[in-house]
């Protein structure tokens, strides 16, 4: 099933919540909202389950206007954060709560049922808990079990709310691998709610950047990675450094003289003298030793503490002239532990630092 959302807002109060979004999902799509806490995509998601109402704007599933559809005729399946199952049921009792809830019509019997939940519990790779309950479940476990009792009832459209938020790091990851695997098994039209960049990048197909109730970008993961659509998405996705400076007529320059830097920014050929900022993945900064007095065409900063962990050399530096970093004043440089080894700085001591790759934003 698709789903077109048509300048959809809410507004809770003085606080608003979504500011007429438009966004258009696939069938059998995996869609990640991503954003910080209050951007609405939380609020989004429960709009489209009809567990919300918009103030403005429409919810179309397959071209048919569902804006005025109660929850039970979207057909929608919801996994919430915490599990949310019903603690005084077994596994299986859980997954098949759905189905015997079903008008008398359509329920199945109690042999179909049966046999679908097992199908189920064998889907999530757990039939062998079917008569255990909640507390006697690992987290991951329990999450598993939501998700089989979501799609007990065949959704045309499978919501995740944090699905796994409330999951430490490792059983996190692992799930992330296993959500995509079943995804691409069942292709049921799926939109998960995350603030976790890592989550959504890995995960989905498309991913959509909210921020302050607006769609900020939308696009595949290496699209928005790759090409920001604006500062809040750069800063956002991953780990960034934000210098400040001048673009004057195709050029940024961050410092001044033989402390400073200078590179071709031709996005902004025309403009001139003006106030800007860059973005620098750590990754794309080269750091080598200070050599005075010769000119060292970068930034010098103080090496302040050096993180070797595994392959990857993570510095932080603190630049000499504080005016030319962001509001952490830090600058954040990443390496390989072997190019750091052979390089052999020392905690203390001056660097300099030039970027080699570089988004330009004029203020």
């Amino acid at each position: 099933m698709s789903i077109a959302i048509r300048q959809v807002s809410k507004d809770f109060g003085t606080f608003k919540a979504l500011r007429s979004v438009d966004l258009d999902i696939d069938s059998g799509e995996l869609v990640a909202l991503l954003g910080p806490s209050g951007c609405g995509k939380t609020t989004l998601l429960r709009i489209i389950a009809g567990l919300e109402t918009a103030d403005h704007g429409n919810i179309l599933f397959s071209g048919e206007d569902a804006t005025d559809f109660n929850v039970r005729e979207r057909n929608v399946g919801f996994v919430f954060q915490h599990y949310a199952l019903f603690r005084h049921m077994s596994v299986f009792d859980n997954v098949a709560f759905g189905l015997r809830m079903k008008p008398r019509a359509t329920r199945p019997s109690e042999s179909v049922i049966k046999e679908k939940v097992h199908a189920l519990l064998g889907l999530v790779q757990l039939d062998w808990l079917s008569d255990r309950y909640p507390a006697q479940l690992s987290g991951g476990q329990r999450q598993r079990i939501a998700l089989a009792r979501a799609l007990a009832v065949e959704p045309k459209v499978l919501l995740l709310d944090e699905p796994f938020g409330a999951l430490d790091a490792k059983v996190r990851k692992e799930l992330r691998r296993w959500l995509r695997r079943l995804h691409d098994d069942l292709h049921v039209t799926s939109i998960f709610v995350t603030h976790d960049q890592e989550e959504a990048l890995e995960v989905a197909d498309r991913v959509v950047l909210m921020n302050s109730g607006k769609v900020e970008q939308v696009g595949t993961p290496q699209q928005v990675w790759d090409h920001p659509a604006s500062p809040f998405v750069y800063g956002f996705l991953g780990d960034v450094n934000l210098f400040h400076g001048r673009a004057h007529e195709g050029e940024m320059r961050i410092g001044e003289g033989q402390d400073g830097v200078r590179f071709a920014s031709p996005e902004h050929s025309t403009t001139q003298d003006a106030k800007a900022f860059a973005y620098v993945r750590p990754h794309d900064l080269e750091v080598r030793r200070y050599q005075a007095p010769e000119p060292n065409n970068g930034i010098a900063a103080k090496l302040v503490r050096a993180i070797v962990v595994g392959p990857i050399a993570r510095l932080e530096l603190l630049p000499e002239d504080r005016s030319l970093a962001g509001s952490d004043d830090i600058i954040e440089a990443q390496m390989t532990a072997q190019q750091f080894q052979e390089l052999g700085l020392k905690e203390g001591e001056t660097v300099v630092v030039t970027p080699r790759k570089a988004r330009v934003f004029v203020a």
